[in-house]
């Protein structure tokens, strides 16, 4: 990003107080006070972004915009808007703005548009000083993973994304299905980022109630509720000076997602039954493996807050995929499990290896991690065969097992949530990790098909 900037606002004290924060930070300013002053000032070759106010004599921001993006499309634009008139702001990032600043703001809000702006150049630019390997990094994660294992090019590029984002403060939100290792991305987001010596806390948004997650979040006072016995601080409090790694962000009930939007414009929030305004300086990253765009379309996801969360959005691949890093993602989850047994490794036979590549693997990584893991518990012979791996084996039919055909969706929802509990030992949490749903949706459905006698016996739930 260029280091000059331009500054359309007819409001002399907000333009001057945006004027010395961004000098301060070292770059240049030309300022404007009507639309047309900013159309005639602006100089693609020289201004690297522009800061503009939705309200303005001689054309608003909205025509600033227009007229700037038909003729620099590359040019990031920033609406500077009252509170009142938020929705607007969100609809021209729509239309092609890069960011909103709301009045009255501070100097945090200008710095974390910055960051946000230089984060998004950077996914833009070409992949340089990408790590020929990674850096190993403890991430405690539930996978056990200590690096990302792997080649293949599109989970490579996740990585490489990673590596060159981890020094901004931008927001990123991860994107995939359950098990692909979202969590893996955001501890190494810590561990290559300069908060490496502040804390990393992780929250699962889906496994709280929303009054219980609201405390846990931001807090609460002595005497908030019944049982709040002592004053408690919040995940955000806890990660002041690291990063707040939010899992499941699309489960937060619409109260929180309030909450969130603020803390991410302002850092500041309150904790539960207090007064006491808080303030923390904390990168939050995000994953979901629901679609927000169709969660807004429905009305049950902010989209002030999605745009806040997509900074830099980033997708990972199924398994399925990416089977070319099955073998040595095997090999890895047998040294690390033998290593925790205190036993020597088993090898992995190629006839194995072929079964393990031939699965499709609905629970992508995490569900390869338990199958690696209880073979070696149970191998006796120091080698894996086929047979260690118990899969379920259907044959497909133009991409659909032919065990589905003639039966309802219904049916086959329910045998394969039944299916999967029974590969996880009727562990509700870890099967609905895999199937991709909380684990209240899948005790809700338990629930109804006991009461619908559609539960076999031999279920055990």
């Amino acid at each position: 990003m260029n280091g000059r900037i331009l500054i359309a606002d007819d409001d002399a004290l907000s333009r001057d107080f945006l004027c010395e924060v961004l000098r301060k930070a070292g770059y240049e300013v030309d300022e404007a006070s009507t639309g047309r002053e900013a159309r005639d000032a602006f100089d693609p070759t020289r201004h690297g972004m522009v800061f503009t106010d939705l309200r303005m004599p001689e054309g608003n921001g909205l025509d600033v915009l227009s007229w700037i993006k038909s003729r620099s499309a590359a040019t990031p634009v920033v609406l500077i808007t009252a509170f009142g008139a938020v929705e607007v702001a969100v609809q021209a990032m729509r239309d092609g703005a890069e960011d909103f600043i709301v009045k009255p703001f501070g100097i945090e809000q200008i710095e974390m548009v910055l960051e946000r702006a230089k984060a998004r150049e950077c996914c833009a630019s070409p992949d340089e000083g990408a790590p020929a390997s990674p850096l190993r990094a403890e991430t405690g994660d539930d996978t056990g993973l200590i690096e990302p294992v792997g080649s293949d090019p599109a989970w490579l590029a996740c990585v490489h994304l990673v590596r060159r984002i981890a020094p901004t403060r931008a927001t990123v939100l991860l994107r995939g299905e359950s098990g692909t290792g979202k969590e893996i991305l955001a501890s190494l987001l810590h561990a290559w980022s300069d908060r490496q010596s502040g804390p990393f806390v992780r929250t699962n948004c889906a496994a709280l109630q929303p009054t219980l997650l609201s405390s846990e979040l931001f807090g609460h006072e002595k005497g908030a509720f019944t049982g709040a016995d002592e004053t408690k601080e919040g995940r955000f409090e806890l990660a002041d000076g690291g990063t707040l790694f939010l899992d499941e962000i699309g489960e937060v009930s619409p109260e929180i997602q309030a909450k969130l939007l603020r803390v991410l414009e302002t850092g500041e929030f309150e904790r539960v039954g207090g007064r006491e305004t808080l303030k923390v300086r904390v990168r939050v990253v995000c994953a979901t493996n629901r679609n927000l765009e169709r969660m807004i379309e429905e009305g049950t996801f902010r989209e002030d807050l999605f745009y806040r969360l997509n900074v830099v959005p980033i997708e990972l691949p199924p398994l399925r995929s990416r089977k070319g890093d099955i073998p040595d993602l095997a090999r890895h989850f047998v040294e690390r499990c033998s290593a925790e047994l205190g036993r020597k490794a088993p090898e992995v036979s190629q006839e194995a290896v072929d079964t393990l590549c031939s699965h499709n693997w609905p629970g992508n990584v995490r569900e390869l991690a338990n199958v690696v893991q209880r073979a070696v518990l149970t191998n006796t012979t120091g080698v894996l065969r086929p047979e260690d791996f118990p899969l379920a084996r259907t044959r497909i039919v133009s991409g659909v097992s032919d065990d589905f055909v003639g039966q309802s969706i219904a049916d086959v929802e329910r045998r394969l949530i039944l299916a999967t509990l029974q590969r996880t030992g009727n562990n509700k949490t870890e099967a609905a990790k895999i199937l991709g749903v909380t684990a209240r949706t899948l005790s809700n459905k338990i629930k109804l098909w006991k009461e619908g006698g559609l539960l076999p016996a031999r279920a055990g739930l």
